[in-house]
């Protein structure tokens, strides 16, 4: 059979594993799954395209797959839960420095015609913001930097020259496309300032919704590539990246009812801190929470950010199924933006193998709070403060939130009174239902369960 006709046979077979693995990943329940269909049909692309072309031998394959899946099977094992966000930004930024080397290299075949220019030039300018963006994304996520919205007087002037100079240089380099071109320099120099300006205004509260947006860009620079060296594999796994990570990014702005546009270009609580909040906390010890819970017929756990740190999902699962034996009616309360990336609460409980059915989508679990008993806060902050509901002045105002302080009881598990990620203070710690159970969360939780025991 002919090597040409048997790699594009092999890229249907992959673009099809790319389409059923993401529609699997829709469900908790078949999202391993789709990643396994998506990881193999990626394999079967790159096998694929590198023998097609002819561009390395097979030595060079196995080489490669080698050392991929030992880097591959290291970050597995050893990245933590809590650093995952930061991880999947690297990831980000590493697809966008891919597809600049690959729109790069293209350069140097010689003979460009302009469209091939033109997508060349997407490839570097894309793929170069998305890499400082991922990076700056990785350093607020990590808190190597400042994580709050830095913004500066003139900031959108400045943004606006820098996109100024990168339609007048992409101009100039497309009037002559060449590898070693000043005005390609120029472009890719603008592309990674530009990549730290537009990350920089984000505050760490609407991570989440950058993760997922860089994300989208990563394709987006992907398929660019692929026009650019024409291949169709790429231009449908980057077409596919880029479009799902958009949908993403507009559901999780829906979740914080807000634009992306605001979320890009406000500063989000660089200046806004709302009301000031006053009263009185009440504490709890671990002994009068097992009463409580003791005597509870429906608790429903909302995690966050906070669980990830404790590595808490495994003694609430275990706390989750005591209370079940004792005839409760136990539920999993998730926020889309809970965490620092998409998904990140789904991923931990997943990992603790909490059952499917028992995770409920905001919207599922607000109509029928007011029967709760005990609400469970673990860690989380921003997605369960009454601000969004109450307090116009706060950033997080018109936010849609997880309603909890409209259960019976509610238990906060906190280390401190600290704010959350996003900076905002919660008068969910001075309700009047509400019960502060004060340090590390699995330990408090381990201290209830053995209550039960």
């Amino acid at each position: 059979m002919n090597i040409e006709l048997l790699a594009n046979l092999s890229y249907i077979v992959s673009a099809a594993l790319f389409i059923f693995g993401l529609k699997m990943l829709g469900s908790p329940a078949t999202a391993r799954r789709g990643n396994m269909f998506s990881s193999l049909g990626m394999l079967i692309a790159v096998v694929a395209g590198l023998t097609a072309e002819g561009i390395v031998s097979y030595e060079y394959i196995a080489g490669g797959m080698v050392i991929g899946t030992i880097i591959g099977a290291l970050a597995a094992r050893l990245v933590g839960m809590t650093s995952m966000p930061e991880m999947v930004a690297l990831f980000n930024g590493s697809g966008g420095a891919a597809s600049l080397l690959v729109g790069w290299a293209t350069l140097y075949g010689g003979g460009i015609e302009t469209f091939t220019a033109v997508t060349i030039l997407l490839a570097i300018l894309i793929g170069g913001l998305t890499f400082t963006g991922s990076i700056i994304a990785y350093a607020k996520l990590s808190e190597v930097m400042n994580s709050a919205a830095i913004v500066f007087k003139g900031q959108r002037f400045v943004n606006s020259l820098v996109l100024a100079g990168i339609v007048y240089a992409a101009y100039m380099f497309c009037l002559d496309p060449q590898a070693d071109s000043q005005w390609l320099y120029v472009t890719l120099g603008l592309a990674l300032l530009l990549g730290i300006m537009a990350v920089i205004p984000i505050g760490g509260a609407d991570m989440p919704v950058v993760i997922s947006l860089l994300n989208s860009y990563s394709g987006i620079a992907a398929c660019a590539a692929g026009f650019a060296i024409n291949n169709n594999i790429l231009i449908v796994a980057g077409s596919l990246v880029g479009a799902s990570g958009i949908i993403l990014t507009n559901i999780m702005c829906k979740a914080m009812n807000r634009s992306l546009a605001n979320v890009l270009f406000s500063g989000f609580g660089a200046v806004k801190q709302g009301k000031a909040i006053e009263g009185e906390v009440k504490p709890v010890s671990v002994e009068d929470a097992y009463y409580l819970f003791e005597a509870a017929s429906n608790v429903c756990f909302v995690p966050g950010y906070g669980m990830a740190v404790a590595q808490a999902q495994h003694v609430v699962k275990e706390l989750g199924e005591i209370l079940e034996a004792n005839g409760c009616e136990v539920s999993y309360a998730i926020h889309p933006v809970a965490g620092r990336m998409p998904g990140h609460m789904n991923v931990l409980l997943a990992e603790a193998d909490v059952p499917y059915e028992q995770l409920v989508e905001m919207d599922d679990i607000n109509p029928r709070i007011e029967n709760v008993d005990i609400a469970v806060v673990i860690g989380a902050n921003d997605v369960v403060n009454p601000s969004a509901r109450e307090d116009e002045d706060s950033p997080i105002y018109g936010m849609p939130i997880i309603n909890v302080d409209q259960a019976r009881t509610v238990f906060v598990l906190k280390r401190s009174m600290a704010s959350g990620f996003s900076g905002v203070d919660n008068p969910l710690f001075f309700g009047e239902n509400t019960r502060m159970l004060f340090g590390d969360a699995k330990e408090s939780i381990s201290g209830v369960i053995s209550e039960f025991g």
